[in-house]
């Protein structure tokens, strides 16, 4: 346990994995009972500088009891809010900022994704803030993005290389409205924030996105988009995609999951190495239980992370960040 900035005291909890310089996800408590917004703007530089090194940092044990409390946590940040637009999930917004997190059954896993890696405005951080720790189970699983690439790189060097050159083609059917019992289920009208579908079609082109009309939906046509990009800050490439979590994830009655992500040029993805990349995110990852008042900063950049099914009640809430 070591004293950090005073009023932050950074605490070991089990599961975390030790690098060379620093423990994934960093956690940090307090030794007083301060509350997390003023220690956020008193040490906002610290927890930048330890967010930039370890990727993920977890407040564990301060007083965050309701959503307009980790409203408040987020504002206290001064990141400049991102709409989501384009993503999979259905989401409600709750207060303010503050958003569920993916509202799928809760038998259903959720993989392992940067968030919107699928579009190209996506956030560059997010918060995760449990209200309610889940009966069992529940975990909110994250990995470092450039340890999965280097593995898959050293294990599969021509597929990398085909995946760096050709990207990836993302294909999902959209119906109108939302499905709450599909992991992918928001309908084109949330996903767009309109009924209008010329408005729809114009926010779809300022993302690049092309639309199919079908009878009952829209088809949606992403990219080809990288699947590898390189984190400036840091200096290294990562494993920015949502290929595992479209070819083992993006189902429901409306979307095939193998045809749901593609390389560029439209050939289709080996399985036994998609599976095997989900291997090597399972591998590598690190699931530590939500404790009810728990706050988890992510860089997006750096981790992606992913949800455990589980048994309720359990309410994680989010909130993204340009």
């Amino acid at each position: 346990m070591s004293v950090t900035e005073a009023a932050f005291v950074e605490i070991n909890v089990p599961h975390q994995k030790q690098f060379n310089d620093f423990q994934f996800p960093s956690v940090l408590s307090s030794s007083h009972a301060l509350p997390l917004t003023r220690l956020v703007n008193a040490h906002k530089t610290f927890l930048e500088s330890l967010l930039l090194k370890s990727g993920a940092v977890l407040f564990r044990g301060f007083p965050v009891n309701t959503a307009s409390d980790f409203n408040d946590v987020v504002e206290s940040f001064q990141y400049e809010e991102l709409p989501y637009v384009g993503g999979a999930a259905p989401r409600t917004n709750v207060v303010g900022r503050v958003f569920t997190a993916n509202e799928s059954p809760p038998d259903q896993k959720i993989p392992f994704h940067h968030e919107m890696a699928q579009v190209p405005e996506f956030p560059s951080k997010l918060f995760f803030f449990c209200e309610v720790e889940p009966g069992s189970g529940g975990e909110t699983p994250i990995v470092l993005s450039h340890v999965v690439y280097e593995r898959m790189k050293e294990r599969y060097p021509e597929f990398v290389e085909r995946l760096e050159k050709y990207g990836l083609l993302y294909i999902r059917v959209l119906g109108e409205d939302d499905n709450p019992s599909s992991p992918i289920g928001r309908g084109w009208k949330s996903t767009f924030l309109t009924t209008d579908k010329s408005v729809a079609e114009h926010r779809a082109e300022k993302l690049g996105m092309k639309l199919e009309w079908l009878d009952d939906g829209v088809k949606t046509i992403m990219g080809p988009i990288p699947a590898v990009k390189y984190d400036e800050k840091r200096q290294r490439k990562i494993w920015f995609n949502s290929m595992v979590a479209a070819y083992t994830g993006w189902k429901d009655e409306k979307n095939d999951p193998v045809k749901a992500v593609t390389f560029g040029d439209g050939e289709p993805l080996p399985a036994d190495i998609v599976y095997d990349c989900l291997r090597i995110l399972e591998e590598e990852c690190v699931a530590i239980p939500w404790q009810k008042g728990d706050v988890l900063l992510l860089d997006n950049w750096a981790v992606l992370h992913s949800r455990r099914s589980f048994d309720p009640p359990r309410r994680v809430l989010a909130s993204l960040v340009k």
